[in-house]
């Protein structure tokens, strides 16, 4: 399963830049709190919901780009095991799938016809697990803020695929006082989840402040059978100093075994659909396709460390390094359909695994800032990034008892390997200015960003078992190796205009790239052929209102898009990165939301996209398919989103419905996808304090109150439908058999999770 892809490792990008951020002048007026010991200490305080709109599920932006959040107050009113995609779901420039309600995996994304492979997915501005495993990142008791940058990526942040966009997580506060929350979870699917935080306040008077937290969670498949399991710890620490430096880390580590997941092709759902006949795993273990031998048993560490330091003469540095690290195998059945005479297979069950001896990722972004004057900041900066993985293909007799054997073992003592190491280096140079006049009303930001990258991958035998001799890369006695260095230039410039407390006005434009990541490239095939890097030219214009009443924001934009990457899925979490040169998208997005009235709070949001294939593109065969001026792929023309949150003292309500419309899966166009309404629904109680317990709060989380049947993303591109599916397809004990078209990932049934949770 390469861990890049709708299911990668590496790669990830950051979030925009705070220096080109302006909060809007008329906001709430902060609350200045004399506090009894001097004259001098002072403490201000404001209103973190005055800058929220929809119960949180939209936030006030002043930026000079689109960015759309979702704020502490919608996060804490949804489930604890709701991953940032799922907290997502109802933003307007995004089209989000998710395979499960446990949050034990994470998911895919559409975004202005473009997907979370084009997007840098980030936690506090650093690369984090790629969207197919978000769940690895944090857990969401600890996330403060989720926002999108649908069409734009800051030039300081280490971003290697923008064309889309960053999402950034941005992770908990450590509290200024001891103290902690606690809570458990209970639902669908036999769901239990346990979450203990514990905050060490200020240590003495040191100025430093951490936390740990803990979660266990435990659930089983919602379709067919399957067992999962995932283990989760945070750890945070801030230290500030009297001159504003500042100095945090965020630690997180992760260990899940989680049953992969059958994708359907349609003619496997619509069977679901009209007969109940499913296609999850088997709970039979003398079968192949019996869910202990479809495991993803992963090990995560992530790390993030960004560092502000206040010099002398106008004078500041921020440096923030960054490490991952993972390491674990997917198991897959791997019976064949028949033997080599035609008839069934009725040999031992077999398995294979996709290893990942290790998969890391090392990196540094250093930015020196000189205040010119105090309207201007001028920034330098450098950015380094090696990522790195070694992946490999054994396989071997399925044990007795249906379980899979030691894929390490396998390595060891199997005949060869076939295998790859791939990775790359990016050395980037940048530089950026803001400049701030007319009271702070008009904001001008430029940049432009060097990217010098060099990406190889290396197999290390042949399919055949020989050694590689006589590449046309490097000849060695033991293995090939290709590598390839290029260089991307990528200029921004952003202004943002208010014209008073109520109206602003921006404009941006940039240029953003995207290379197959290291996983990708271990599947690319051998030889000097490396996919070109996909770039994007792209241009917004915004508009946005807001008053006591009402947060409204609005956003045009153009993209095109030259040497498009997509990704084809080959089963069981693999993926294959493919070219199908150009496309142009452009469009709108437009939300709106209501501050509290009366307890109520209401929200919306709605996309228009026209994006097209503007190449034609070649098959593995030489045939070729008329795709140009057809609807690009995964790109629904339009998408909406309404919302509505209530409160009452201590009562608190909201429900969301998402529609994404009909979409092309296929780049021949002759398989379609239809429109889909999904929807969630959060209920909940806040009780008076008592003893220990601060903030004690009962809240029930439902999804798919309506029980539909819906497909919600395909698994990525295919030529078309009717070409036989790359991946064997299974359903319950049937025998492996072969499919056609797209796979798809498929709404889980209703769902309901109870949870009781306090601060103390």
């Amino acid at each position: 399963m390469p861990r890049t892809p709708p299911g990668g490792r590496p790669a990830a990008t950051t979030p925009r830049a705070a220096a080109p951020t302006t909060r809007a002048p008329i906001v709430p007026r902060p609350v200045v709190v004399a506090r009894a010991a001097t004259a001098e200490d002072i403490s201000v305080t404001s209103s973190r919901q005055a800058l929220n709109g929809g119960g949180g599920m939209m936030r006030l932006e002043t930026a000079p780009h689109a960015v759309q959040t979702v704020a502490k107050e919608y996060i804490d009113m949804r489930a604890p095991t709701s991953t940032a995609l799922d907290l997502i779901k109802n933003l307007p420039s995004v089209s989000v799938s998710t395979p499960d309600t446990a949050g034990m995996q994470g998911g895919m994304i559409q975004v202005r016809g473009l997907t979370d492979l084009d997007m840098g997915l980030m936690v506090d501005g650093a690369p984090a697990a790629a969207a197919k495993y978000m769940a690895e990142d944090i857990d969401s008791e600890n996330l403060e803020e989720v926002n999108v940058a649908p069409g734009s990526s800051a030039t300081d942040l280490p971003v290697m695929s923008a064309a889309g966009g960053v999402m950034d997580e941005r992770s908990h506060t450590a509290a200024q006082k001891f103290g902690g929350l606690m809570d458990f979870s209970y639902g669908t699917n036999n769901l239990s989840r346990e979450f203990l935080r514990l905050e060490s306040g200020e240590i003495g008077h040191s100025g430093v402040r951490s936390y740990i937290s803990f979660s266990n969670t435990h659930n089983r498949s919602w379709m067919g059978a399957g067992i999962n399991e995932r283990r989760h710890l945070d750890f945070g620490l801030q230290k500030d100093w009297q001159n504003g430096s500042t100095a945090r880390l965020f630690l997180s580590w992760n260990n899940e075994n989680f049953t992969i997941d059958n994708y359907p092709t349609a003619q496997e759902f619509y069977q679901y659909k009209h007969t109940g006949q499913g296609w999850g795993r088997s709970a039979d273990p003398r079968n192949d396709n019996y869910w202990e031998n479809s495991k993803d048993h992963w090990n995560q560490v992530f790390l993030t460390a960004p560092v502000h330091i206040v010099l002398p003469a106008r004078l500041s540095l921020d440096l923030q390094p960054y490490y991952t690290f993972g390491q674990g195998w997917d198991a897959a059945p791997a019976n064949p359909i028949s033997n080599a005479d035609g008839t069934p297979y009725s040999g031992p069950n077999q398995t294979s695994f996709f290893l990942q001896n290790d998969t890391r990722g090392v990196g540094v972004v250093t930015k020196l800032n000189y205040q010119i004057d105090p309207h201007n900041v001028f920034s330098v900066g450098y950015w380094y990034e090696n990522t790195y993985t070694n992946q490999s293909y054994p396989s071997g007799n399925t044990r007795a008892n249906g379980n899979p054997p030691s894929p390490w073992y396998l390595y060891k003592t199997g005949d060869f390997t076939f295998g790859q190491n791939a990775g790359y280096e990016i050395h980037s140079l940048f530089v950026q200015d803001t400049a701030k006049y007319l009271q702070d009303r008009l904001v001008i930001h430029a940049g432009f960003k060097f990217a010098m990258i060099n990406s190889w991958t290396a197999s290390f035998a042949n399919i055949d078992g020989t050694k590689v001799k006589g590449s046309v890369c490097d000849n060695s006695d033991n293995f090939q190796h290709c590598s390839n260095n290029r260089t991307e230039p990528l200029p921004q410039l952003s202004i943002g205009y208010t014209f008073n407390e109520h109206h602003q006005i921006y404009i941006n434009a940039e240029g953003d790239y995207r290379q197959p990541s290291a996983v990708d490239m271990g599947w690319l095939p051998s030889g000097p052929n490396f996919l070109k890097n996909q770039y994007s030219i792209k241009e917004e214009l915004g508009y946005r209102y807001h008053d006591k009443y009402i947060i409204a924001d609005l956003s045009l934009f153009n993209y095109n898009v030259t040497n498009r990457i997509v990704n084809q899925y080959i089963g069981m979490n693999s993926f294959l990165p493919m070219s199908i040169g150009n496309q142009t998208m452009r469009g709108f997005d437009a939300m709106i939301s209501g501050r509290s009235i009366h307890g109520f709070s209401p929200y919306a949001s709605f996309e228009y996209l026209h994006a097209t294939q503007d190449s034609n593109v070649m098959d593995p065969d030489g045939t070729l398919i008329h795709s140009k001026g057809t609807q690009a792929v995964m790109a629904p023309r339009v998408m909406a989103n309404f919302g509505l949150t209530y409160t009452y003292k201590g009562f608190f309500a909201n429900g969301s419905l998402h529609y994404t419309g009909p979409q092309s899966v296929s780049i021949a166009g002759d398989q379609r996808m239809p429109g889909f309404v999904t929807n969630t629904l959060s209920l909940g109680y806040h009780f008076p304090a008592f003893l220990f317990a601060k903030s004690p709060t009962f809240r029930l989380n439902f999804t798919n109150l309506t029980g539909s049947i819906v497909r919600t993303g395909p698994m990525g591109v295919v030529y078309r439908g009717s070409d036989l599916n790359s991946h064997y397809v299974y359903s319950g004990s049937n025998a492996p058999a072969l499919g056609y078209g797209n796979s798809f990932m498929v709404e889980p049934r209703f769902s309901m999770t109870g949870t009781v949770s306090t601060a103390f």
